[in-house]
């Protein structure tokens, strides 16, 4: 397929937008087409031009969409991280990706857009060597079991928040050791000549990273250019096409499929992620089951579970909007173009509601924080579920304690409906996932473990009514 010899370069945001190539495509003569169909471009669909269930549903099409080879599926002559490389490499491999056809293959617990059993960990990492590797040790990747999406749009507008609120304490403070804190959530820095030199539970430039769960990904959108890339080969016009410094390639993967995913492609799917309902809780009709489960939320505070698993997190406002002005250069951010929406009173339902103060509420039951869950006993061998990689993926020492050792707090809100547990998926009961708790959550496991077997039945039930449900 030749590639694209000119093109009419319209400007957003500083990236250059290639024409549109309507569909995507095979060759002529073959008799078999992509499910991707006519691009979506971003223009039509922000500030009002589609309203915001047709973009959701767009959305969902593509989630849900079984892409194959002429759509795009398969990135022969780059890495999953964008490298070049020589086309030599297999089209699928279950360690290295691609590996699906669908994001619906992996998020669909219990619901399109969910969690995933084991069988759908990926290879974080492994994506990015060159050639790929075979192998599932822990020397080459980070094995992470698949998160459910549900509530993400509320969980990007808090994490937007608190880091415009961070940098904000920051830059008015002196040089030396400080405490900042948004939402209730501390972080410890310390300022250097007018610079953040060190920082605990967040990294340096004080970025609030909710999405993967070493806490690197800081927007939806963001999250969803890496997956397309990483899992399926298909490459976003954003990132690989239109960046400075590609020469306006529009084939940078070389499968002969030109503009694999359009911006408007992106945003729908970005959408779509953001507006799903946010997790609620189920209780049952029994008058006495109900009762136990309030008796173990207060359990669940008591013992110290709610020191980093917060119930909730106040909103300074319920809207969303897509795109962040925070995405990097590389990641669309033009604001002028933006798709906005109550996150109250729009989209699917369960919706986020309000406390009785009238706040905008979360209830999440996290801090989006990094925190270290080793000590000595949780190494052990037996027992070392959220100590077992040796890759830092990026995240900072803090003193002598290994990047490779910190996670983002998992969100507890949909923990019911989002077995197995931990990084890995390879922990079955929740009572297992609170007990192999040390380093940081060590004084509330052992609180939990002291617990005579009645009450600890009582915090298990209460995470339990917490679900992901079906729209409404």
């Amino acid at each position: 397929m030749k590639k694209i010899q000119s093109c009419i370069a319209l400007i957003i945001s500083g990236i250059a937008v290639l024409p549109s190539m309507a569909m995507a495509f095979c060759p002529p003569d073959y008799p078999e087409k992509g499910v991707l169909g006519t691009h979506l471009e971003h223009p039509d669909l922000a500030n009002g031009h589609a309203p915001l269930d047709k973009i959701i549903d767009e959305g969902r099409r593509l989630f849900t969409a079984q892409f194959n080879k002429c759509d795009g599926i398969g990135r022969p002559a780059t890495t999953g991280g964008g490298v070049k490389r020589e086309a030599t490499q297999p089209m699928f491999i279950r360690t290295s990706s691609p590996e699906t056809n669908s994001c619906a293959g992996c998020h669909a617990q219990p619901f399109v857009g969910g969690s995933g059993e084991f069988v759908t960990n990926a290879f974080i990492l492994a994506q990015r060597l060159d050639p790929v590797t075979e192998s599932v040790s822990n020397q080459f990747s980070n094995e992470r079991n698949t998160l459910g999406m549900h509530g993400a749009g509320a969980i990007e507008m808090v994490a937007r928040e608190m880091t415009y609120d961070l940098r904000a304490q920051a830059a008015a403070l002196p040089d030396g050791e400080h405490t900042i804190s948004s939402k209730g959530i501390d972080f410890k820095i310390v300022k250097e000549n007018g610079e953040v030199t060190y920082s605990e539970g967040i990294r340096k430039d004080l970025m609030v990273r909710p999405f993967a769960q070493s806490g690197n990904i800081a927007s939806i959108r963001h999250f969803t250019i890496d997956a397309m890339n990483h899992h399926h080969g298909m490459q976003a016009e954003e990132r690989f096409d239109l960046f400075a410094g590609k020469n306006f390639e529009s084939d940078h993967d070389e499968d002969g499929v030109h503009r694999e995913l359009s911006i408007g492609d992106i945003t729908a799917l970005t959408v779509f992620q953001a507006a799903l309902p946010v997790p609620t809780q189920v209780l049952p009709e029994s008058h006495e089951e109900r009762v136990a489960i309030r008796q173990g939320k207060r359990l669940f505070k008591e013992i110290g579970c709610a020191s980093c698993h917060k119930p909730k997190l106040v909103l300074s406002s319920p809207l969303f909007s897509e795109p962040s002005p925070l995405n990097a250069v590389h990641t669309f951010n033009d604001v002028s173009q933006s798709i906005v929406w109550d996150m109250t009173s729009e989209g699917p339902s369960p919706r986020l509601g309000r406390d009785r103060k009238g706040n905008v509420v979360v209830r999440a039951y996290t801090d989006l924080k990094l925190h270290n869950l080793c000590d000595d006993e949780s190494r052990l061998d037996a027992i070392r579920f959220y100590c077992n990689e040796t890759l830092d993926q990026d995240r900072q020492a803090h003193g002598d304690k290994p990047g490779r050792e910190f996670f983002l707090t998992r969100k507890l809100w949909d923990v019911g409906s989002s077995a197995p547990y931990g990084h890995r998926g390879d922990i079955t009961t929740i009572t297992e996932a609170i007990l192999y708790h040390g380093g940081e959550g060590r004084v509330s496991r052992d609180n939990f473990e002291n617990l005579p077997p009645v009450k600890q039945k009582k915090v298990v039930d209460f995470l339990k009514s917490l679900q992901v449900v079906e729209n409404n």
